[in-house]
Formats: structure tokens, sequence, C-alpha cells
């Protein structure tokens, strides 16, 4: 463990040479997403040497959960991989990148067609790589483009606790806590599942964090009772030595992935929730100013009360945007569930 944390600056730099010389252990394929609507399905996963870790527990101590963050960070991505992707019969043959990502589309196939759709990846076997697993299976998430509703969501600060605007106390709940442990803000898998009518609309996830993280996320959505949805985060190599960049750096990408789901779901009409701690205000600024009539209504989380001059001005900045959505700043979730009860959007 020592020397692997010794050497943790030059291991994603070997990934590729480990490959070469065959000098990989085993390999397991991370399926990441798939969804789209009935014209698409967008597919993404990610190829990383296999590591030993143990499933999140409330029982478990902060070294424990210490050493499985170590373990998630220290993991080398396998780039050059050749991934087989299935779905329906069409089949596609992929070579991971440097991060070891992998990404396609399929042409979509009616949902009447099966009840569950699942798009299956393997890992075809060659220069001495061995899978940990052979096949790994995730569901699509499959709606119409003028399905009528649906929600996007930050997590930092807006779902999960995240402490995101402290690096230090960021850092350490990253590390000392597991998925299990970590706390949501109180609420908000009420709110959310009455958004969702329990599920029933889509919800997506869309995060400056990067993929190290996709398995504790998901996790701890579960755990919570929190609706389920495509999570997508960003493409950004971290380890060990820079661990503590997650969820922060620049926040562009959050506002691409917002408008590629605007686009593939152009009569779909989104609530967007945030937090006031990470440029999400702006950002959705952004959304509402180039698609004003595609959002019901923009819910931030005040992280704190520093600040309120500008976000008076941003609301009435927004006000004068023919058909804007209203931004809401809540202390809490209480405070979003009444304001959106008294606007029709959930039920009593």
């Amino acid at each position: 463990m020592i020397l692997r944390l010794l050497t943790f600056p030059f291991r994603y730099t070997f990934g590729k040479v480990k490959k070469v010389v065959g000098k990989l252990g085993k390999i397991k394929i991370e399926p990441l997403y798939a969804f789209g609507n009935e014209d698409c399905i967008y597919v993404k996963g990610r190829v990383v040497e296999a590591y030993k870790q143990s499933k999140p527990s409330e029982k478990k101590n902060s070294l424990q959960n210490i050493v499985a963050a170590l373990r998630r960070y220290a993991g080398s991505s396998v780039p050059d991989a050749k991934v087989l992707v299935t779905y329906f019969g069409q089949k596609k043959e992929l070579y991971s990148d440097e991060e070891g990502i992998i990404s396609c589309e399929f042409h979509a196939v009616s949902q009447q067609t099966e009840s569950v759709h699942r798009v299956s990846f393997s890992l075809l076997e060659e220069d001495g790589l061995v899978a940990e697993k052979k096949n790994n299976f995730l569901k699509v998430s499959q709606f119409p483009k003028n399905y009528p509703i649906g929600v996007i969501s930050d997590i930092d600060d807006t779902v999960l606790i995240s402490h995101a605007t402290d690096i230090g106390k960021k850092l350490w709940l990253s590390v000392s806590k597991n998925a299990f442990t970590r706390r949501p803000f109180p609420g908000v898998s009420g709110f959310y599942k009455a958004l969702t009518e329990d599920g029933k609309h889509p919800i997506f996830y869309v995060s400056s964090s990067d993929w190290n993280l996709f398995d504790l996320i998901k996790d701890f959505l579960a755990f919570r009772h929190i609706p389920t949805g495509p999570i997508l985060l960003q493409d950004l190599h971290l380890s060990l030595k820079n661990i503590w960049k997650s969820g922060g750096g620049s926040h562009q990408h959050k506002l691409e992935k917002i408008k590629m789901l605007l686009e593939m779901y152009p009569g779909m009409r989104f609530f967007l929730i945030g937090d006031s701690g990470q440029h999400d205000p702006e950002l959705y600024a952004d959304v509402i100013k180039s698609y004003p009539e595609r959002i019901k209504s923009v819910y931030i989380r005040k992280v704190s009360d520093d600040n309120e001059e500008g976000r008076a001005m941003l609301v009435e900045e927004l006000k004068e945007i023919d058909k804007s959505p209203e931004m809401v700043f809540v202390k809490n979730s209480q405070e979003a569930i009444t304001h959106a009860k008294q606007h029709e959007f959930i039920s009593s």
C-alpha cells in the first residue's frame, strides 16, 4: 500500500505502458449511463484496473473509508482497451481513450418491443488483458422527445452535503465518509419524489465531480431513497495527487450537458435545481436566456447569505426576459416544496 501511494503520480502515465508490457492486473468495465429518446441511445462506460473494494456500510469507521477512497483514486485508468458494446443486436467495438472512457450512440429501439432494455459491455481480451467480469449490463433510460416534465439537478451542496466552497471540509468528507454515511439535505428525497411523481418523470444529475465518484453517488442516491437517473459527471482524470480538485475547475461542462438534454428532449420542460456556492445561478440564468420557455422553475439552495444584492439583481434581470421562469432562492427543501405547491408544480 505504501509503495502504491509513493508512486501515485506516475501510475496514470504508466497505464498504457503497463498494457503494452503485459503488467496490468484484471480489468473491469464500469457502465456509467445509457439513456436517450425514441431516435438515439447514448452510452458511456469506463475501463479501469480492477481493485479490491469493500461494500459501503454505516458501520465503517473513518480509517476504513479513507483506505477505500485512496484505493478509488489510486486505481489506473486503462487506455486503448478494446470493448464490445451491444444494444438490441447492434454492436460496436470501441477503444478506451486516455482516461479509460468509452462512449457511443445507437439507433433506439421502441420500448414497446420489450419491458426492459439493456446495454451490455464486454472486454475483448487481447494483449494479455483479462476481465474481472465477463459481461456488464446497464438498464437504458428512454423517454420520448416530447415527454412533458423533467428535472435537472446538481449534486454537491444541492442534494449531498459537501461543503464544496471549503476545500478542507470537502476533502475530509470525500475521504472519511462513504455512500451510506454521507448526509443529504433534509427533505431532498421528498421534494424530488414529488417533482418526479415517485420516479415517473425523468431526473438527470449534472455535476462537476469526476467519474471516480460515480459509484459513491449512485449508491448514496439509492440508500437515501432519492429518485435515480442518469448521472453526468466531468471527464477529468483525477488521482491521489489532485483529489482535492474534484468538483472544482470550470463548470462549463455542466452548461453544455444541460443544453444537450434540452436538445435531446425538445418537448420537455425542466425544473433546474442547484445551489449558490458554485455558479449554478449564473449557469442556469444562461440556460434561461437561451431557452426561456423550456424551464418551468429554478430552485437554488442558499449556501450562505453572502451576495444577496447580486442574487436580487440576477432575479430582476431574468424578469426582463419574456416568458422567463422564476429563479427561487431557498434556505431548505421545505421552502422549495411550499413554492412548488403554491404554483401547482406538485400536489398538496
